[in-house]
């Protein structure tokens, strides 16, 4: 199991946040022990809250959480939230969070959606004692070049993400 792990929470298979959280990923790799996790790939049960915790995807997934120190989510942004399918993966996966470093990567269509992830930050932290990156990625249209690739700005966010999510992590699992 890896000390930090990387998921995509899009369904999307055209994605741009998965494209990102691919990004971060071959960041951590530089200097981490790192796995990344496509939930598009895992076809998650909706929670409710009963027999949705039995499928077989949720036990190892939850294992994965667990055991890692540091989690950073790839997030798509749709309604000025962050998307249900990471909302529903949370719920799954619950005590799993506990303590953990969480950072975010997130794609929206706009500006304005910026905070859209401080819902479900707020939950990680009140529910589960997670400590939240401060610094977080946040791309838009205006993120990405021509051919779709994010621009050089989006990736120095990711590098910063990268460095911040392995101080942190260090400081509080000395």
């Amino acid at each position: 199991m890896s000390e930090f792990l990387i998921i995509s929470c899009s369904l999307n298979p055209a994605s741009v946040s998965r494209r990102l959280c691919k990004s971060a990923f071959d960041e951590m790799l530089k200097t981490k022990d790192a796995e990344f996790i496509d939930l598009a790939e895992l076809n998650l049960p909706i929670c409710d809250g009963s027999s949705a915790y039995g499928h077989p995807a949720v036990a190892p997934l939850s294992n994965k959480i667990r055991s890692a120190k540091c989690v950073l989510l790839g997030i798509p942004v749709y309604n000025y939230a962050a998307s249900a399918s990471a909302k529903n993966m949370i719920e799954l996966t619950g005590r799993a969070w506990l303590d953990k470093v969480v950072g975010f990567v997130c794609a929206a269509g706009g500006k304005m959606s910026y905070m859209s992830v401080m819902g479900l930050a707020n939950s990680l932290m009140l529910d589960f004692r997670c400590l939240i990156i401060p610094r977080f990625v946040y791309a838009h249209g205006e993120s990405l070049d021509q051919e779709g690739k994010h621009v050089p700005e989006i990736q120095r966010r990711i590098e910063e993400l990268a460095e911040t999510a392995g101080r942190l992590t260090k400081a509080i699992n000395p």
